[in-house]
């Protein structure tokens, strides 16, 4: 397990300490620092070990943050955060799950009430202090006292693949409302990030309080947390969604906008003001020959804002797509005419990862396969467990059963409407080696080789123990985690690809929404190395083979392109790769 979530949370923590104290800029910078030390696919202890140039290559880690990150591996503490700690002794964390409590709130509430923890929040609410202070009524202190509550047993970001759903329900939803016209998802979940906060929905109308009451009366609703003019938030189980209803003329640029990511727009904005140009949820404005461009937020000639794509091609640049907008070099690549062709949900055209109840799954072979023909798949490979470290129950096949198997999944195939693969999901042992028996291996189409225990420390070595195999065709869900349950096992990315690509084994994005393993920014350092990547679904059932999706959006996330990936070549050229 990698360090780097640990260090992005002390300079999370940093920022809105040095926020809910006005310190201008810093907050911004800070926070992009710790997006990108949290997605940096190497470990941050071993770079701080090199010393700051190691550090420095994360995008957006300048001096002053790296020599932060390398003191604090050496000290156990970082000095400035002691002392922003020492002059806000607060809970941040905990005081701004609450609705509507932010940063700057929580340090007027501390110089004015000495709020330090929800106690103490809570208390000052019930007794009516709050709406005493300069700036807050009756109203704030009631949205606080109705949120903490909801504060003490949130749980954290929700999976993806919980929150899209949700999301599309919220969009089908929209299509029948005749007021409303064009309506997308917006935010963290239109970029298909792994977790997701609030559903943050965009829709278009010329009247906007029909839209707000639309929404609020939508019978999936649990509760309404607010309602306003143009925007609304409503609850749906433990989620948040939030609306922000918009004119026609400016729906594209407020889907840019509220798209993000922030870094991304910050990056955009700066490029744009280079152009003499203004860029915000408005429009594009022309503010060359503008004397004070901070003026107002209209301010200048408005030449884009109808459509996303008009955003940017006013910047002279070509749409950048959701899945790429987090600050990792997309405008530049942009600029030098770059951006990747990414790959597309209909480019998979079959699934190399998936289970049988010959195993842990709940269908038969034949199911399985019918299952696939029925999705639209050309072929799958039937992979279920083999005995090994890590199996809990007596689910994985012995190689006299895994024989067996591959008995009757060339008897399904000879019927099959599709291309069946016979294969294995072999456990990987803590030393690298592969837990079924090499004459089995040799007589198998595929071995998709996975950790599944011994996920402490580092994996490096055993992952590429296990890709140098002669057996081993994919590596599965590489880090073992579990999103939300357990991290997984730290691995040099960079230096697992070079193994994958040498070795001719690709990499898998394992595309249940508990996993998503590889990630974006993995996936991005493999692809730059040369790397095959295989989406796969690690199915249990026909209807997980939907979970293809979610691979492939957090392939498009590491900028992969069909060529990159295994699965998007016919079952002809899959054959190709294994032999």
């Amino acid at each position: 397990m990698t360090r780097n979530a640990e260090v992005a949370a002390l300079f999370e923590e940093y920022a809105d300490l040095v926020e809910a104290q006005d310190v201008q800029y810093k907050p911004q910078a800070y926070r992009r620092a710790a997006d990108n030390i949290r997605d940096y696919p190497e470990d941050i202890e071993e770079l701080a070990a090199e010393g700051p140039d190691a550090v420095g290559q994360i995008p957006q880690v300048g001096d002053s943050i790296a020599s932060k990150v390398i003191e604090y591996f050496e000290t156990g503490e970082i000095e400035e955060l002691e002392e922003e700690r020492a002059n806000l002794p607060v809970e941040m964390a905990e005081l701004t799950r609450v609705e509507g409590v932010g940063p700057k709130t929580v340090g007027d509430l501390y110089h004015e009430l000495g709020v330090q923890t929800l106690d103490d929040l809570e208390d000052a609410a019930r007794k009516g202090k709050i709406q005493e202070i300069k700036g807050y009524g009756p109203k704030s202190e009631q949205n606080i006292l109705d949120g903490i509550e909801f504060a003490r047993t949130v749980r954290g970001r929700e999976l993806l693949g919980d929150a899209r759903p949700v999301g599309e329900q919220v969009l089908a939803f929209f299509d029948e409302i005749p007021t409303v016209g064009r309506h997308e998802l917006a935010g963290s979940l239109r970029r298909w990030r792994e977790t997701i906060g609030d559903i943050d929905v965009l829709a278009e109308s010329e009247e906007k309080e029909a839209v707000i009451d639309a929404f609020t009366d939508w019978g999936r609703a649990t509760e309404v947390i607010e309602a306003g003019t143009d925007k609304a938030a409503v609850r749906v189980s433990d989620m948040r969604i939030d609306l922000r209803v918009v004119v026609p003329e400016e729906f594209g640029s407020a889907l840019q906008y509220f798209t993000g990511s922030k870094n991304h727009n910050i990056t955009l904005r700066n490029y744009a003001i280079e152009q003499g140009y203004k860029v915000n949820e408005y429009g594009v404005f022309d503010v060359s020959d503008v004397e004070n461009p901070d003026a107002g937020q209209r301010v200048g000639e408005r030449v884009a804002g109808e459509t996303e794509a008009s955003m940017y091609d006013a910047l002279g640049l070509p749409l950048i797509p959701p899945e790429m907008r987090e600050d990792n070099g997309e405008i530049d690549a942009a600029l030098a005419g770059d951006l990747p062709d990414l790959i597309e949900e209909g480019d998979v055209r079959g699934d190399l990862h998936l289970h049988t109840n010959w195993s842990d799954g709940n269908d038969t072979i034949a199911e399985m396969v019918e299952g696939a023909a029925d999705f639209g798949h050309d072929y799958i490979a039937i992979s279920d467990h083999a005995t090994g470290s890590g199996m809990v129950g007596g689910v994985g096949l012995d190689d006299e059963e895994l024989e067996a198997q591959i008995d009757e999944v060339r008897a399904v195939a000879e019927d099959a409407a599709i291309d069946v693969f016979t294969g294995v999901e072999a456990n990987i042992d803590p030393d690298g080696g592969i837990s079924v028996g090499d004459d089995v291996l040799a007589d198998l189409d595929i071995v998709v080789a996975s950790p599944h225990s011994g996920l402490d420390g580092d994996g490096t070595d055993r992952l590429i123990r296990a890709i140098e195999h002669p057996s081993v065709d994919i590596l599965g869900h590489p880090s073992g985690r579990l999103i939300n349950r357990r991290p997984g096992h730290d691995f040099d990315v960079r230096a697992v690809a070079r193994a994958a690509a040498d070795n001719g084994v690709a990499l898998e994005i394992n595309s249940n929404p508990h996993r998503l393993d590889l990630w974006g920014a993995a996936v991005q350092v493999a692809v730059e190395e040369g790397a095959t990547i295989a989406i796969d679904t690690d199915a249990h059932s026909p209807a997980e083979y939907r979970n293809v999706r979610y691979g492939v959006h957090t392939a498009r996330r590491g900028w992969a392109e069909a060529a990159d990936v295994l699965n998007a070549r016919d079952a002809a050229g899959v054959r190709g790769f294994l032999h």
